[in-house]
């Protein structure tokens, strides 16, 4: 029997890279899953007693779920836009949550509702003819990747939808009508209240325009950014807006620097950016989600992924394109490795949190620890290709910085990552390759100086970490 993840690409995916072939079994696998995960919905909502789930509800679950399907059928792609989603994926888990729990979620209601606007989004682009009657909760009703409408102050607003002629009309009592058309730019309307999601550009000519969502209702729920003092953005001004496009239009460049595989895996895997208020504290440390701190120039930011997000990545504005990039970078190759581990089990080790991380504060667990390695691993990547492709001084010296100080903070634990006996034939295969990579990347090193301060910055951190973590 062959290996659910052929060797060759275990390989390549070893050295943070990965071809067509690689990054299209993650997708496919990931994709599977989710349409698993909503029809397991539409079953557990079935097998709910009554006082989960009221037959009122399950009947208009097995409404939308029929407008899902046919949307399907008039344009499956365009259908599967919506259902595939990153953002549905939180809305998902935490409604198949709530319908397994053994009394009903206070949130559970609202969260089922919320299939009713997914399943006429999903209509809407497919361009099917329909009519529903959908709820605004608090003052906002949002149809997911296409916008959301403003329905004034009352908590709970009923709408109608309709689409005919290629074009949506809303209609909530006491108010006009609002027309909206969807066509390659977005979902547009010219009445103030229809707050269409931004897009932005692909990242090559040709490609899906990737959404920059600050809208959808659960881009942050459950993802435990408030434990860290991080939040959404509430809803972008036009000025905002427009530095995400005038950073945005840099990026594609520097991934072009960083190595044609960078750009490559950005292609397939993001499908959706999530802005995030600036973190708290510093401007000049920059922040992941889960808290660790980044020395790095500029304002400081704040980035993350979700497992249950594939495709997204969440981020507060960095301060340069070349950040920007090396954001994508770092957050992807979190999406990547989470993928590759739903596909293929990568160790054994226990979740205790025993283990030193040159990027976090905290003792980690093994998995966390092979994370931010392999993350870090590519930024080192990442970092050593700009510094040996730009005339730049000033871009340079930045560069060799990030790339001496990521470099020498995955040396600090490859070798706990290598001594371990849990890993599997494939989790082995890959920290090899990891190895190598770090290798090769010291084949060229960074200039001394850097070198020095970067040396000086991990035993510094470690011997911290050792203080904060006695016991």
């Amino acid at each position: 029997m062959s290996p659910v993840v052929p060797e060759p690409l275990l390989r390549e995916l070893g050295r943070t890279e990965g071809g067509s072939e690689a990054l299209g079994l993650l997708v496919r696998d990931q994709h599977t899953r989710r349409l698993v995960l909503l029809r397991a919905l539409l079953d557990a909502a079935s097998a709910a007693p009554a006082a989960v789930c009221p037959p009122g509800r399950l009947d208009r679950l097995r409404q939308d779920w029929a407008l899902l399907e046919a949307a399907e059928r008039a344009d499956r792609a365009a259908a599967r836009s919506v259902l595939l989603h990153p953002l549905t994926g939180p809305w998902a888990q935490r409604c198949l949550r709530g319908l397994t729990a053994a009394a009903p979620t206070p949130e559970l209601a609202a969260d089922l509702a919320h299939f009713s606007a997914l399943a006429a989004a999903a209509a809407s682009r497919a361009g099917l003819s329909f009519e529903a009657r959908l709820t605004a909760p608090d003052g906002l009703l949002v149809l997911p990747t296409l916008g959301a409408l403003r329905t004034g102050p009352r908590t709970r607003t009923a709408v109608d939808i309709a689409q005919s002629e290629g074009h949506v009309t809303l209609r909530q009592e006491g108010a006009d009508v609002i027309t909206v058309r969807l066509g390659e730019d977005g979902a547009r309307s010219a009445d103030p209240r229809w707050l269409p999601v931004l897009t932005l550009p692909g990242v090559l000519p040709g490609t899906a325009p990737v959404p920059l969502d600050d809208l959808d209702p659960y881009r942050t729920a459950g993802s435990g950014l408030q434990r860290f003092g991080l939040s959404s953005v509430a809803g972008l001004d036009a000025g905002e807006r427009a530095a995400w496009r005038e950073l945005w239009a840099g990026v594609a460049p520097m991934l072009r620097i960083g190595g044609a595989h960078r750009t490559a895996e950005t292609v397939a895997l993001l499908r959706c950016l999530v802005p995030l208020s600036p973190p708290p504290g510093s401007t000049t440390v920059g922040t992941t989600a889960a808290g660790s701190p980044s020395p790095g120039e500029g304002a400081a930011q704040c980035s993350g992924t979700r497992r249950e997000a594939f495709g997204a990545i969440l981020s507060s504005r960095p301060a340069t394109a070349a950040h920007f990039a090396s954001t994508l970078v770092h957050e992807l190759q979190h999406t990547k490795l989470a993928a590759l581990a739903d596909l293929t089990p990568l160790h054994h080790e226990d979740a205790t949190p025993r283990h030193f991380a040159p990027w976090r504060p905290d003792a980690r667990p093994f998995d966390g620890l092979l994370q931010g390695a392999y993350s870090h691993i590519a930024l080192a990547d990442y970092w050593q290709r700009c510094a040996l492709g730009t005339d730049r001084p000033s871009a340079r010296d930045l560069a060799w910085a990030e790339h001496a100080r990521c470099q020498e903070q995955v040396g600090a634990v490859l070798p706990v990552l290598a001594a371990s006996g849990a890993l599997t034939p494939a989790g082995r295969v890959l920290v090899n390759e990891m190895i190598s990579t770090h290798h090769r990347l010291a084949d060229t090193p960074p200039p001394p100086g850097h070198l020095a301060r970067a040396v000086a910055y991990v035993r510094t951190t470690r011997m911290i970490w050792r203080q904060r973590n006695a016991s």
